[in-house]
């Protein structure tokens, strides 16, 4: 017997298992997993009366919370194809995403109703604006029933299982667009299923899972915590990152676990009410995004607590690939855990990854030589949205090619050293920009670093520093380059630094590298 792999099945099965646990945290409001469920079974209900179809793109505009838990169900429950997006963006930015993926419904929170009233006229593939929160003002273009208003006239939709294509996209994600046009990630249901069941597996959980929401649902960290609901996990929903109010519901809820990206790792170990709070609960927390220094691990676990590890993937799987868990029977001491436990990592179950030198070789495994990861996995998208040539590019001999470079211990984990687009090339020699960073990023002033490559005209190109130093701390041009000269070889130490009061960021937290390439490239002309 063969039933379709579908993330529908995932909330079925936690309803029929744990319908009286509490599935959702939001605030005031808490819903057991057989209210989630029957909220789920309204909405696709709402999604059909309103047209939506097999194939139709439905949008959410909206931070954390227990709505967007839902639409990441309801929307493949009628074999829709949802596009969550980042809310950070400019409406020039959401216009583009949404007519690429000729959304045919847009919701949306209230608060962002200036910004969807100043796009909404150039997405004319939008049907349906639908107001998720708050009372809808009395407009043409905006339903004049919200969420909660559709949920409570609707009845009860259960899609029939075996009428399920696996094949179908389910779920849309847009990159993060740094160093191009976004693009649309398309993951089937089976993508989406498969990819859940592994990740769960990883974890291998011995008791129950409160997740605190850490990092936005559209996001490539925080989308792929939500199905966690087949472990009947507990969803701890956070509209905004607060290090009090993280800490808060750590305490109240006993949060178990947590995703972070290294600069939200930062802040809640500097936060100077940390120890105002019992954080006691917490067991595991990951740190994605970019690889984290083994300083940031060690310092999560003494100040937060739990095990701290990096966890890596991107949209085009799923998204996890590796994470570096710590084998059993190892007999490490601490200082190489806390090493094994910063890198990369070890793929996870139905993931496989390589490291290839510029001929599809694998390259040794010696912990210096450097390759791309590529990977091939239960997870790995059907592609890009009507981008054939793009996905011919990314994805060819069976294999996703992730442009990310790293090494390979004799271990078998993984670390990268760089994004390959970021790599700095002067004089010939390969530069790390992520080596140089982890360098500035250990010293004691040092709060966020960014190193791009430069114009010169001897080497082609050289190494820049951008710096953003800690409140209250001072440094100069001359002894960050001191720092690095006396722990790097000559020709990867900066040619330059300066200091910024803040880098430039994507609505995900990535530094955003191209717009600094690009400045610092037209002011050395």
């Amino acid at each position: 017997m063969n039933i379709p792999l579908t993330p529908i099945r995932l909330l079925r099965y936690a309803r029929g298992q744990f319908p009286s646990r509490t599935a959702v945290v939001c605030g005031n409001d808490r819903f057991t997993y057989e209210q989630l469920a029957a909220r789920v079974s309204r909405l696709a209900d709402a999604l059909r009366a309103m047209g939506v179809q097999k194939g139709d793109r439905v949008a959410f505009l909206s931070l954390n919370c227990h709505r967007f838990l839902e639409a990441y169900y309801a929307v493949p429950e009628v074999g829709a194809i949802f596009v969550p997006i980042n809310t950070r963006l400019v409406p020039s930015e959401f216009t583009y995403i949404l007519n690429d993926a000729g959304a045919k419904v847009l919701f949306f929170e209230e608060s962002f109703f200036e910004t969807v009233e100043a796009f909404h006229a150039g997405v004319p593939s939008i049907q349906k604006f639908v107001q998720l929160d708050g009372t809808p003002r009395q407009n043409e273009w905006l339903l004049p029933e919200n969420y909660e208003k559709l949920l409570e006239s609707a009845k009860p939709y259960n899609a029939d299982l075996l009428e399920v294509d696996e094949n179908s996209v389910a779920e849309m994600f847009y990159t993060s667009g740094t160093t191009a046009k976004p693009k649309g990630v398309m993951l089937t249901h089976r993508n989406v299923y498969l990819h859940a069941v592994n990740y769960c597996l990883t974890l291998n959980p011995g008791k129950l899972i409160v997740h605190l929401h850490t990092i936005p649902l559209f996001h490539v960290n925080g989308w792929g915590t939500v199905h966690y609901s087949y472990l009947g996990a507990v969803h701890v929903m956070i509209p905004r990152f607060r290090p009090s109010e993280v800490f808060r519901l750590i305490e109240q809820e006993r949060v178990t676990s947590i995703n972070l990206v290294p600069t939200m790792a930062a802040q809640l170990i500097k936060a100077p009410d940390r120890a105002e709070y019992d954080l006691k609960s917490l067991e595991r927390i990951r740190v994605g995004g970019s690889p984290p220094s083994p300083t940031l691990i060690r310092e999560v676990e003494q100040f937060l607590g739990g095990n701290c590890f990096c966890a890596y993937g991107l949209t085009e799987a799923s998204p996890s690939l590796t994470m570096s868990l710590i084998k059993h029977d190892t007999g490490w001491n601490a200082e190489t855990r806390l090493e094994k436990q910063a890198m990369t990592g070890f793929p996870i179950p139905g993931a496989e990854v390589r490291v290839v030198d510029a001929e599809g070789n694998d390259i040794p495994r010696d912990g210096s030589t450097v390759g791309q990861i590529i990977a091939r996995s239960d997870g790995v998208m059907a592609g890009y949205w009507n981008q054939p040539e793009a996905s011919a590019k990314a994805i060819h001999d069976g294999w996703l090619y992730t442009g990310d470079m790293a090494v390979i211990d004799k271990d078998g984990y993984l670390l990268i050293v760089d994004r390959m687009s970021d790599f700095i090339i002067s004089g010939g020699e390969n530069i790390s920009s992520l080596e140089l960073e982890n360098i500035l990023l250990s010293h004691p002033s040092v709060l966020e670093a960014a190193v791009i490559p430069v114009p010169d005209e001897k080497w082609g190109e050289v190494p820049k520093a951008l710096i953003v130093l800690k409140l209250d701390s001072s440094a100069t041009e001359e002894e960050m380059i001191d720092f690095c000269r006396f722990r790097l070889a000559r020709f990867k130490v900066p040619r330059s630094v300066e200091f910024l009061p803040n880098l430039p960021k994507t609505g995900t937290g990535k530094v955003l590298k191209k717009d600094l390439r690009a400045k610092y490239a037209q002011a050395n002309k």
